[in-house]
């Protein structure tokens, strides 16, 4: 048997959005079940992600800490955004996240892992890039708002977000994916092995 997801689509009755948001909506769909019945899916529609595990030459994951209201916590996270156009090229988009949350540019950057957050409830796929040969970005630091206007930027050692995961003191989804994703490449075939940045992306197709 070969391990691989693979692309299905059921057939859908009829489908609603009942909500739209500034960037993400909601959608209801009647979808035929194998046996013939038909039930009622709600699902989150989400334009897709990418994240930045930027490594620098010390072993050290650049971090950042956020309020994220929706789970009443401060979590840790790594750099991280929306793929606001359609067809963004998730590349470009990662280099803007990761200048404009630590203002840093990196000249290496790989493929370290592709993942739908939240399946049972949202089509959101993020793609989890690395990055190496970091640097200070050039000119002025981006003008952050909001919830990013509170936050805070650390280098972490990797032993040290490894234990802090697995003891369950750090939460977020990209965090937990990139790092674990990192050891796993590194006692595998190595982070040079990864697949190249410009790697297809099949959940959100793009232009190079």
């Amino acid at each position: 048997m070969t391990i691989k997801d693979t692309p299905e689509e059921w057939e859908i009755r009829k489908t609603d959005t009942p909500f739209r948001g500034n960037k993400t909506s909601v959608r209801t769909d009647e979808v035929v079940m194998p046996d013939g019945t038909v039930v009622t899916r709600d699902y989150q529609v989400h334009p897709g992600s990418v994240a930045v595990l930027a490594l620098d030459d010390e072993g050290r994951v650049v971090v950042l800490r956020q309020y994220r209201h929706p789970v009443r916590h401060k979590l840790w996270e790594i750099p991280a955004g929306l793929l606001d156009v359609p067809g963004e090229n998730p590349l470009h988009a990662a280099q803007r996240e990761l200048y404009e949350e630590a203002h840093v540019k990196a000249e290496d950057w790989r493929v370290l892992t592709d993942v739908y957050t939240t399946a049972g409830g949202c089509d959101e796929a993020v793609r989890i890039f690395l990055a190496r040969e970091l640097s200070e970005a050039e000119g002025e630091r981006f003008q952050v708002e909001d919830e990013e206007a509170d936050m805070e930027l650390a280098r972490v050692p990797v032993a040290d977000l490894v234990r802090g995961v697995l003891a369950g003191e750090l939460h977020n989804n990209c965090l937990v994916v990139g790092v674990l994703s990192l050891v796993a490449a590194r006692e595998g075939d190595g982070l040079d092995a990864l697949r190249p940045a410009q790697a297809p992306w099949p959940a959100r197709p793009f232009e190079v």
